[in-house]
């Protein structure tokens, strides 16, 4: 055992020690968080017009301060990225966090020196509660490798500006920092293509521990190994254990990750955004992410259902109820007030507060009055994949086909690519609707009055999912495909890249 594996384990049970302290006591943890942060921010140009001096409990927070999402609160952001000081937290922010926005283009996301912390310490909080559960330290002596975008910073009006992942890079501990691939010089390349075989070059060789980045382009990375070698990553990386991931549910890559691998791998779930670090898997095994009520951000949870309602309530960790969907409010140290980050929740466990990710508020496909949501068609095709164990999906997404035609009546498409497609694709398609019937009433309500059809299955050609990323410019990196949509525009843009 080398000497970072050894020191880490008397830390990881500090740290899993500290934070069973706020997990006794979450209300008050909150409670006490949202006093902190509104006398902090009074003062500034948001406090003043939205009296945060006078806010003391979560109901006058939601009585001074509406929901907004990002379009709504960019005149706030926009004078903060002009340098304007004291504008959402006092003074200026470290850095902006540059990411793709969806009606505002790109969004530029403050963090401050208050809450870089949150961002840092929780992914380093998360490798050290796994240490802790299961006595695992050894992949510290190793080469860890995380697959992120561009440490490269910008400055807008005297900020640095960068994607999150690459300003995480600057912080990482020093004492991991001959540990870490790629180096500096592949990391700022912008086209991931080039990116990626460079980082192919540099870590084949190397003793690799620990593998981190989002599910389908830590896929391409095994490939292109593959490829290069002929070999599976066992046999490349022998010592490889552990695999950390967030930003999609890794459910529907699982099967082909391990095949590529040749074995299985622990892994940990995360929960990041620019907006703030979130949630991380605190118990090996335990699908549950460890809600972080203690780093810098007060939550509000407001039922999906209800979501788009004038006077939807807003609850607090206190009033929140198991196996319901919830949309993620967001009030922080970053400068963020009652932000709606656009995921969506699932409470696993209340004692201590636990979540799964189940999508996204905008993400959901509803053109018929079914109000389908990413977690129920997720877990429709894990169902169907089960039963079916020769087929292995590569990435997919859901569009509505409406028509005008009696002849031909509406119907959801699934557009999927395959690295194994079924035996038989009728029955794969078949069983699907059934699963996702059994999930969604208001599906099954419209399948019974034969006002929607049986589903569509479309497979599409190896690489079509890739090829539409890189015809937006958003191939590699932080960027997802999302699963469910109302119109037809990722399913077009699929279907012509493919």
């Amino acid at each position: 055992m080398g000497l970072k594996s050894a020191l880490s384990r008397p830390l990881a049970a500090y740290v899993v020690h500290r934070d069973q302290q706020w997990q006794c006591d979450p209300v008050g943890t909150q409670t006490r968080l949202l006093t902190k942060l509104t006398a902090t921010a009074a003062g500034t140009a948001f406090g003043r017009a939205h009296d945060l001096g006078g806010v003391r409990t979560p109901a006058d927070l939601a009585r001074q301060v509406p929901v907004r999402d990002y379009e709504a609160l960019k005149p706030w952001f926009d004078r903060t990225q002009a340098g304007e000081a004291d504008v959402l937290w006092p003074g200026q922010p470290l850095y902006l966090a540059k990411t793709s926005g969806t009606t505002s283009g790109t969004k530029y996301i403050p963090i401050t020196k208050e809450s870089i912390p949150n961002h840092i310490n929780g992914a380093k909080d998360a490798l050290l509660h796994y240490i802790h559960g299961t006595g695992r330290s050894q992949f510290l002596d190793g080469k860890l490798i995380f697959l992120s975008g561009s440490p490269e910073l910008e400055r807008h009006h005297g900020i640095r500006t960068g994607r999150l992942s690459g300003i995480a890079n600057h912080h990482v501990p020093a004492y991991l920092r001959r540990n870490q691939l790629p180096s500096y010089a592949t990391n700022i390349i912008e086209d991931w293509e080039t990116k990626l075989e460079r980082i192919v070059d540099e870590t084949l060789g190397q003793q690799m521990t620990l593998i981190s980045g989002i599910p389908p382009w830590v896929q391409m990375y095994f490939d292109r190994l593959t490829a290069r070698t002929g070999r599976p990553i066992k046999h490349l990386f022998p010592d490889f254990n552990l695999f950390v991931y967030g930003g999609v549910n890794f459910e529907p890559y699982r099967a082909k990750l391990f095949e590529s691998i040749g074995r299985p791998v622990d892994s940990i779930e995360l929960f990041p955004a620019s907006e703030g670090f979130l949630a991380f898997q605190d118990e090996p095994g335990n699908p549950g992410l460890l809600l972080l009520l203690n780093s810098g951000i007060f939550f509000e949870f407001v039922p999906a259902e209800r979501f788009f309602e004038p006077d939807a309530p807003r609850l607090t960790i206190a009033d929140v109820e198991l196996d319901q969907q919830y949309a993620v409010i967001l009030t922080s140290n970053a400068g963020l007030w009652a932000y709606s980050l656009g995921d969506t929740v699932r409470f696993v466990s209340l004692r201590p507060h636990r979540v799964v990710v189940t999508g996204r508020i905008k993400h959901f496909l509803s053109a018929f009055g079914e109000h389908v949501i990413g977690e129920e068609v997720e877990q429709a095709l894990r169902e169907v994949m089960a039963q079916s164990l020769e087929v292995e999906v590569i990435e997919f997404t859901v569009a509505p086909l409406v028509s005008d035609d009696p002849a031909t009546p509406s119907r959801h498409e699934w557009l999927v690519e395959f690295a194994r497609p079924p035996q038989d694709a009728a029955a794969f398609a078949a069983a699907l609707d059934a699963a996702l019937r059994r999930r969604n009433s208001y599906y099954d309500d419209l399948r019974k009055g034969n006002i929607l059809v049986p589903l569509q299955l479309t497979p599409l050609p190896a690489g079509a999912f890739q090829r539409y990323m890189k015809s937006l410019g958003r191939l590699g990196g932080q960027n997802k495909v999302p699963r469910l949509g109302n119109d037809r525009k990722v399913a077009e843009g699929l279907t012509s890249a493919g």
